[in-house]
């Protein structure tokens, strides 16, 4: 694996053409932005590009693929953005593309360094390196590309709200409203809109919540009865991880999503100085500080939740 910077990833890009562009499963406005950022830079350049998910997007991203055509060709060259593990690139993707993945650029620091080539750099979102890179190729910045880029740096920064956030990301953040980026549409679609559905899920998920470690830790399972009952679609639940972790006095949060082939899904949200990344990582996973992930086995769930919350409970203990 060799560890490339901005402009030598440029200059690696302005290389390749049939170039495929890889996101990680339950995609988040991160991922998505991140690539298909690139994906029109890419185009610009005259280069033959495309951007797929392991798993549906949601319609609510729907404005980034806008005018996009979608290509078929046997790629050349491949791209993973903001994934961590190819494990996260989901079954068919990890199968076909898991050990020739030529580039991956990302911001977790839990990275497994399977590709080729990695752009690593912890910042708020891999948006902020992918708009450095737009910048190292000399492509010309249009409203479709900032809405894109913007999308990722305010889900990944909760609107800028957490503390991943830097100068350097108000910075960005400003340039791409120059170039035209619709951020208040943005922010509402992102944070202010909720579907029926969704609400429902919602309440069932807080009726049902449980606390441990002194009331520090507040756990929420999302069943796939809950899903059925309430209408909401796995792909649209994303933004009840965040929930739980807003009670007061609660130091880790923890959302489990119960995955329709048995597994479940993990999503750990954190304050100071409790760690998430180190946590998930000792159960297979990883992310940042304060928001990362891991999958429990579906066959042994009692036991890797108890694994999980013990984890957690020495984490908060050791304060």
């Amino acid at each position: 694996m060799h560890e490339l910077d901005v402009k030598q990833v440029a200059a690696l890009l302005k290389e390749q053409d049939r170039i495929l562009i890889l996101t990680h499963m339950s995609p988040d406005g991160d991922t998505l932005g991140s690539a298909f950022a690139l994906h029109r830079a890419l185009l610009q350049l005259g280069k033959q590009v495309k951007a797929v998910c392991g798993d549906t997007i949601p319609e609510k991203y729907a404005y980034m693929m806008r005018d996009l055509a979608v290509e078929d060709f046997e790629p050349q060259f491949v791209v993973a953005v903001d994934v961590a593990d190819k494990k996260l690139l989901g079954d068919t993707y990890e199968a076909q593309y898991g050990d020739k993945v030529d580039l991956c650029i990302d911001h977790h620091r839990s990275n497994t360094g399977y590709a080729k080539n990695l752009c690593l750099e912890e910042c708020a979102a891999t948006c902020e390196i992918i708009f450095a890179v737009l910048e190292a190729l000399n492509v010309k910045f249009d409203a479709a590309m900032a809405d894109c880029l913007y999308t990722g740096l305010s889900t990944d920064t909760g609107c800028f709200r957490y503390a991943n956030v830097t100068p350097r990301t108000h910075k960005i953040a400003a340039e791409l409203l120059e170039y035209g980026a619709e951020a208040g549409e943005i922010n509402r679609v992102m944070f202010e809109t909720r579907t029926k559905e969704y609400i429902r899920l919602q309440v069932m998920a807080l009726e049902n919540i449980e606390m441990y470690a002194q009331d520090k830790c507040a756990f929420v399972l999302l069943s796939q009865a809950m899903f059925k009952e309430s209408g909401c679609s796995e792909a649209d639940c994303d933004g009840i991880s965040s929930v739980p972790r807003k009670i007061e006095g609660v130091l880790a949060g923890v959302t489990v999503r119960e995955k329709a082939d048995g597994s479940y899904k993990v999503s750990l949200r954190t304050h100071a100085p409790v760690d998430a990344s180190e946590i998930c990582k000792k159960m297979g996973g990883g992310g940042h500080a304060r928001a990362a992930g891991c999958t429990l086995d579906g066959a042994h769930y009692e036991a890797e939740k108890e694994k999980l919350i013990k984890l957690i409970e020495a984490e908060i203990n050791a304060i």
